[in-house]
């Protein structure tokens, strides 16, 4: 919906713009309210295009190389701070439509007014759409990519998650704070990209084969132990003979026992 919607504030702008310029010119009233039609409307498309566009923020910026992530932040910056121009220009429409009907002096100055406001606003659209065409066309990139805005663009979700805490309960804040501390560390779980994942089951794998090459060493040494036991319990002073007196020993000892009794 956003590459659908994202051409009509610039290309829908210029039309009405030139459109209203030429009215004007032709001092036609009718050929006025035709263009300031055309400016509203492409004014009003602002909205939708800024909405579907921050839908598919994540979902681009996933896909989006090193310099397209950053030309993707600048896009999303410039379109948070500079959206309100479409809206005052799509107003100031509006009140030269139907003001001229009470006030039939104010239709040219009006027709003026939106005129100017809608060749700025029509620049302004141009300075964003410039960023966005970058995002995703590499024939576009004839300048250094931005600086990386997704630190401000976290800190700025930070700052408005910190305001709702403080307009909700307490009860409200513990379980909200409990349902943000499961998401940090299941987005510290998850694998924030492809190669992440790869280089991940990469390293599984490696820490799986150890641990078999461990296990099959631990059953050798298990195996060698038990054949060395049976030797050393062979050898062991415990399981040798006791020494036996030699036979002239043994007659040496009879003579000086008969002797005693004697």
């Amino acid at each position: 919906m956003h590459v659908l919607l994202n051409p009509v504030p610039v290309y829908g702008l210029a039309l009405g713009v030139i459109g209203l310029l030429l009215a004007v010119l032709a001092r036609n009233r009718t050929g006025i309210v035709i263009a300031l039609v055309l400016v509203f409307l492409s004014g009003l498309s602002a909205w939708p295009t800024y909405h579907y566009g921050e839908a598919a923020y994540d979902r681009v910026k996933a896909i989006a190389d090193t310099a397209g992530d950053q030309w993707l932040d600048e896009h999303m910056a410039r379109g948070e701070k500079l959206i309100y121009a479409f809206y005052v220009l799509a107003g100031l429409a509006v009140v030269g439509m139907f003001a001229p009907m009470k006030w039939p002096r104010s239709s040219l100055p009006l027709a003026i007014a939106t005129f100017v406001i809608g060749c700025t606003t029509l620049g302004i659209g141009g300075y964003i759409a410039f960023a966005g065409g970058h995002v995703r066309h590499k024939e576009f990139r004839f300048e250094p990519a931005p600086e990386a805005r997704s630190e401000e663009h976290h800190r700025h979700d930070e700052h408005q998650h910190a305001e709702q805490k403080v307009a909700s309960s307490p009860a409200q804040q513990m379980e909200h704070a409990d349902h943000e501390q499961t998401q940090q560390q299941t987005g510290s779980e998850l694998p924030k990209s492809e190669e992440e994942r790869k280089q991940l089951e990469a390293s599984r794998l490696q820490l799986e084969a150890s641990r078999m090459q461990l296990e099959a060493s631990r059953k050798q040494l298990e195996a060698a132990g038990g054949a060395s036991a049976s030797p050393s319990a062979s050898g062991s002073p415990g399981a040798s003979p006791t020494p036996q007196p030699s036979p002239e020993q043994h007659k040496h000892d009879e003579h000086q026992h008969d002797e005693h009794k004697l």
